[in-house]
């Protein structure tokens, strides 16, 4: 979509108002909106202005001024707004410079992307994120200097088998017993449904919806793979409608990878395939029909899957997710079929074009631009680099020892561990200046000082129980 057909599209649907998203650090959407007859096309040339310090993780208020510059391609009419409104995702850029601005995410997977063509070694990368989430009926937290205490509940929750609904008809998953249920037990069909065809009306394809493993509402609904930067933008969708969907049923949607103590929590398992001129490179006569790119591609995600963690698997709360013998994959090796090791191969087609790894340790929490970027760079250093995946590990490794697992490579134990691996180990991310030094300095500091630091401070319920009588 040109700047001109955007303006023909706004006028087709009646629209008088157009909606600005971008990306800030961590991964959430912003927003304005402006009535579209104060733009023109130049104004796809040179952006709108805004305050850059007031974005976390963005400028100093001494250097606040900021331009988005819209992506015309990416017109879009957003489908929860009372009136007819379109929808664009912009670029920021620095208003003296011109140039793109280092710590817009979606610059870097711009910048990724174009430093893959330059390796020649591909030209497209393609990804497909399986994002798991919850849908609650209520939530409520609070954490001051006397209280603290969070608490969240759902109709499907196994723990309201018992709780007076006049009358209880008792059809709730039980915990891990959400996978694949038909109603009446999973009652929220009709709701991914509808946010199915939300995302339909975008143009993003979706493959399939269902109910998953946790009790409490789980749900995974999967896009069909498409090219970095696409998927990047069609993650930040993703997230957008079920949110609003959810809530304009009543319902509360988290994204976060570990809400429910003692079930499964939620992943977002991600496959990833390098392809040059219209041809997949992943497959070949090696190890579960790999090519020799594919398993250097996967040598070098296994290498540096600790640092790639920090964007992949960014909060606290994800490494109550990353934990030894629970549902997880915590060792850092490639088998096929195998789900209990991070980078699985799927075998479920024998086509060289379904040829693929999945990296089987992030969550939804991540910023895609950021995490999916930071792989495909991982990717592409195997390769350049010739990285050796080792060898596979096809046993179960839930039933391995820990004198076992204790010789394996392992994920971080918490996100403290992963940043440090990030600090020690990101020469591959700034390759081509995808990543930059500042954005990965920032990122740490970020994280260590409002996530961790933070964390650390308050005492954690179950801590009373542990020790107030000690």
């Amino acid at each position: 979509m040109t700047p001109k057909e955007f303006f023909d599209f706004a006028k087709e649907h009646g629209a008088e108002m157009v909606d600005l998203k971008f990306t800030d650090l961590l991964g959430t959407w912003q927003h304005c909106s402006y009535p579209i007859d104060t733009w023109d096309e130049g104004t796809f040339e040179d952006g709108v202005g805004f305050d850059g310090s007031s974005i976390r993780g963005w400028q100093a208020i001494n250097q606040s001024d900021m331009l988005a510059v819209p992506d015309a391609s990416t017109g879009a009419l957003d489908p929860f707004f009372a009136k007819p409104t379109v929808s664009v995702i912009a670029n920021i850029v620095d208003p003296i410079t011109k140039e793109d601005y280092t710590r817009d995410p979606r610059h870097v997977a711009r910048k990724g992307i174009e430093y893959m063509k330059q390796t020649g070694i591909a030209d497209t990368c393609y990804v497909g994120p399986e994002p798991e989430f919850f849908i609650f009926d209520e939530v409520r937290y609070d954490q001051t200097q006397n209280h603290g205490f969070y608490e969240i509940d759902s109709v499907e929750g196994a723990w309201n088998t018992s709780r007076i609904e006049e009358p209880n008809l008792g059809y709730k998953p039980s915990y891990k017993g959400g996978y694949f249920p038909v109603s009446p037990t999973d009652s929220y069909h009709d709701l991914r449904g509808e946010m199915v065809y939300k995302m339909r009306e975008l143009g993003i394809v979706v493959e399939a919806h269902h109910h998953e493993v946790g009790t409490g509402g789980q749900a995974e609904i999967d896009m069909q793979f498409a090219d970095l930067l696409k998927m990047a933008d069609q993650f930040m969708w993703y997230k957008y409608v079920i949110r609003n969907v959810a809530k304009a049923a009543g319902k509360t949607v988290t994204f976060m990878p570990k809400p429910i103590f003692d079930d499964n929590g939620s992943g977002m398992h991600t496959h990833m395939s390098l392809w040059k001129e219209g041809q997949p490179l992943m497959a070949g006569d090696g190890y579960a029909g790999m090519s020799e790119i594919g398993l250097h591609a996967i040598g070098g995600l296994l290498k540096h899957g600790r640092a790639v963690l920090a964007f992949a698997a960014p909060t606290t709360n994800s490494y109550k997710r990353l934990v030894p013998g629970f549902e997880a994959p915590v060792t850092l090796a490639m088998s096929q079929r195998n789900r209990s090791a991070s980078v699985r191969i799927p075998m479920y087609s024998a086509s060289p074009k379904a040829k693929r790894l999945e990296f089987r340790c992030p969550d939804p929490t991540a910023n895609g631009y950021l995490m999916f970027t930071a792989m495909m760079m991982a990717l592409l250093d195997g390769v350049q680099n010739k990285i050796d995946p080792g060898d596979p590990l096809d046993r179960d490794i839930y039933e391995m020892t820990p004198e076992e697992l204790a010789e394996t490579n392992t994920t971080p134990a918490s996100l403290e561990e992963a940043l440090d691996a990030l600090e020690k180990d990101h020469a591959f991310l700034t390759q081509g200046d995808v990543f930059t030094d500042d954005l990965i300095e920032t990122w740490i500091s970020y994280k260590r000082e409002n996530e961790l630091d933070e964390f650390r401070l308050r005492p954690h319920p179950f801590e009373f129980s542990l020790y107030y009588d000690s």
